[in-house]
C-alpha cells in the first residue's frame, strides 16, 4: 500500500513540476490621492489592460470614463468597478472619427470636472504577412493609430484653449521595437512616433505625453492558459507581464510625479523586442 501511494505521489509531483508554473506576486499601489480631482477617459476600458488601468486610477482618487463599442460590456464593467470610485462609460467606436467631438462635448456637459487625462488604450490585431487583407490593414491602422491621432488632436486643442495641463498616455507595444511584417506592428511603430511628436508640440502647453509598451500580457486576448500560471519560456523575464504592473506605471506617469517624463515610452516587455526578437517566429 505504501509503495502504491509513493508511486502515485511521485506521478502527481512529476506532472506538476514537469510543466513549469509561475505565479507572480505582483505588488499593486495602495489606495491614494495621487489622482485626486482628476478625470480620465480610457478607451477600451472594459477588459485587459484598460480595465486594470481604470481600477488603478479609481484607487488613486480619479474619476474614470471608459469607452467601448459594446454598451452591455460598459454597463457590466461599471458595476464591477463602481465600488472603487466614480466610474461611468460611453459608447465609442475608434473607427468613427466624426463621433469624437460630439462625444467629448457630451461628456463635458455631464461632468463638473474637465477631462484632463486621456489614455489611448483601445486596439485590435489581425494576421501578419502573407495572410493580412486590405480590410484587416485598414481596421487595425484606423483603430490603433488613426483614432489615437485624432483623439489626441481633439484633446490637445481643448486643453490648450482652456489652459488645462493634461496628460496623454498611449499604450504601445513591444511590437513597436520589432521588424514590421504586420499591420499591428506598423500601427505600434506609428504610435511610438506619434508619442514623440505629441510630446514635442504639446509639452510647451504644459501637456505631458508618454507611453507604455507592454510585452505579452496576461489578458484574455493574449493569455489563453490557466489563470494561475503565467509562465512564458520565450521571454527573458520567464513569464507574461500582468495588467496590474502596467496599471501601476500608468498611475505614476499621469500623476504629478511623472511630469518630468516627457515623450518617453516605458518598455515593460519582459525583454521582448529589447533583448530578443527570437521569441517571435518570422516567416512568409
Amino acid at each position: 500500500m505504501q509503495k502504491i501511494i509513493k508511486k502515485i505521489f511521485q506521478g502527481i509531483s512529476y506532472l506538476v513540476h514537469g510543466e513549469q508554473k509561475v505565479i507572480a506576486n505582483i505588488t499593486t499601489l495602495p489606495s491614494s490621492d495621487l489622482l485626486k480631482n482628476r478625470l480620465a477617459l480610457i478607451t477600451g476600458g472594459t477588459s485587459g489592460i484598460g480595465y486594470s488601468i481604470s481600477e488603478a486610477f479609481l484607487k488613486a482618487g480619479a474619476s474614470v470614463i471608459i469607452t467601448s463599442r459594446d454598451k452591455e460590456r460598459i454597463n457590466s464593467t461599471v458595476k464591477q468597478l463602481e465600488k472603487y470610485g466614480n466610474i461611468s462609460g460611453t459608447v465609442l467606436n475608434n473607427t468613427q472619427i466624426n463621433s469624437f467631438q460630439p462625444t467629448l462635448y457630451k461628456l463635458l456637459s455631464k461632468n463638473s470636472n474637465s477631462i484632463d487625462i486621456l489614455v489611448n488604450n483601445a486596439g485590435v490585431n489581425c494576421p501578419s504577412m502573407p495572410n493580412a487583407t486590405e480590410e484587416d490593414f485598414d481596421k487595425v491602422l484606423d483603430t490603433n493609430l488613426k483614432a489615437t491621432y485624432f483623439l489626441s488632436q481633439l484633446f490637445g486643442k481643448y486643453w490648450k484653449e482652456n489652459h488645462i495641463k493634461g496628460n496623454i498616455l498611449n499604450i504601445a507595444s513591444a511590437s513597436s521595437l520589432r521588424p514590421a511584417n504586420s499591420p499591428y506592428t506598423l500601427s505600434k511603430w506609428g504610435l511610438r512616433a506619434l508619442t514623440l511628436g505629441l510630446a514635442k508640440v504639446l509639452g510647451q502647453e504644459g501637456i505631458t505625453v508618454n507611453g507604455i509598451a507592454p510585452g505579452p500580457t496576461a489578458t484574455p486576448m493574449m493569455h489563453k492558459g490557466s489563470s494561475d500560471n503565467i509562465y512564458l519560456e520565450r521571454l527573458p523575464l520567464g513569464r507574461y507581464i500582468t495588467p496590474e504592473e502596467i496599471a501601476n506605471m500608468a498611475v505614476f506617469l499621469v500623476s504629478d510625479m511623472g511630469r518630468s517624463v516627457m515623450g518617453d515610452i516605458i518598455y515593460m516587455t519582459g525583454g521582448a523586442g529589447l533583448l530578443t526578437y527570437d521569441d517571435v517566429k518570422y516567416s512568409f
